[in-house]
């Protein structure tokens, strides 16, 4: 198995009022546009990288960014000020029409897209640990230079190899095992659910001291790692008829292609040859290939109608 190709690189988008009544909001889906208008569904990690990715290469077109969170992460709110760069806090995506090339949101807005870019996640198989919140987390490949700062922070404290829980079966798991190995650290690795993590005394910098299971057994260490099974969000792709993997996932080539011509996925809402893509490639470079294609598909819009 091969992961997608690594390449690096490299205002606001109209929007119908709900309803579609309007000759206003018919006209914004349907008018011509002189600039490529590039819609992304989804704000995290993978979404953020597209967006630097398509100002470092000096996009010419619209970008607009469908969050479903009502919060604004810095990073995110640095991305928002760019003029070619529109979001919507709290909208999140909940219909493609592929063939008027249209993304209507959960409250009803239609956005007209060139190129739309699905980036909406995954999600946990299963409900939070209790306390969850305490133990650091491996999901996708990024998640491995975070591990690394804990670990050293961690480290220095104590002063010794720290001792580290690892939950979790699975890619991911494996992944995170190697990941804490190479950071210094003793891994414990169950895959049997833990009930709860256990705080560290009131005043310790270090987040958890351990988990407890159902029948009251625990398991003690330095920190905690959940490397839980994840599911890709694909349910925004399946209304387009675009092709998901058996395992969950928007199938892409190496280019980040769906099935359906206009819609792209990357980050860990996509699935290459059956595997989460977050899994495989890091959200930077995927989306360093990602922008390239998107720069390279407004360029042939562009030729073809000039001539």
């Amino acid at each position: 198995m091969s992961a997608p190709a690594q390449f690096p690189l490299i205002s606001t988008a109209s929007a119908t009022a709900p309803g579609s009544g309007s000759p206003t909001a018919s006209a914004a889906v349907s008018a011509p546009v002189s600039t490529p208008r590039v819609v992304i569904a989804g704000a995290g990690p993978a979404a953020q990288a597209l967006v630097a990715q398509l100002a470092r290469a000096k996009f010419a077109g619209t970008v607009t960014v469908l969050s479903n969170l009502d919060e604004a992460p810095s990073e995110l709110l640095e991305l928002a000020a760019l003029p070619f760069v529109s979001v919507r806090f709290g909208q999140p995506a909940s219909h493609i029409d592929a063939a008027a090339r249209v993304v209507t949101t959960a409250d009803g807005m239609d956005f007209g897209y060139d190129q739309l870019v699905i980036a909406t996640g995954s999600a946990p198989a299963e409900s939070p640990v209790e306390g969850s919140g305490r133990c650091l987390s491996y999901s996708t490949i990024d998640d491995a230079a975070k591990i690394g700062d804990a670990v050293k922070e961690v480290t220095r404290v104590l002063g010794r190899r720290p001792l580290g829980i690892l939950i979790g079966t699975g890619a991911a798991a494996g992944q995170a095992e190697a990941v804490l190995r190479a950071k210094g650290v003793r891994p414990v690795r169950t895959t049997a659910r833990p009930a709860a993590v256990v705080p560290t005394p009131a005043g310790s910098v270090l987040p958890a001291a351990g988990i407890v299971f159902d029948d009251g057994s625990r398991m003690s260490g330095d920190l905690v790692v959940l490397a839980e099974d994840r599911i890709a969000r694909d349910g925004l792709a399946a209304t387009a008829g675009v092709a998901t993997a058996r395992s969950g996932g928007i199938v892409v080539g190496t280019d980040y292609r769906s099935s359906v011509p206009g819609i792209w996925a990357i980050g860990d809402a996509a699935s290459f040859d059956g595997v989460r893509l977050g899994l495989l490639v890091a959200s930077g470079s995927a989306a360093g290939v990602c922008a390239a294609g998107l720069m390279a598909a407004a360029a042939e819009a562009g030729l073809a109608a000039a001539a």
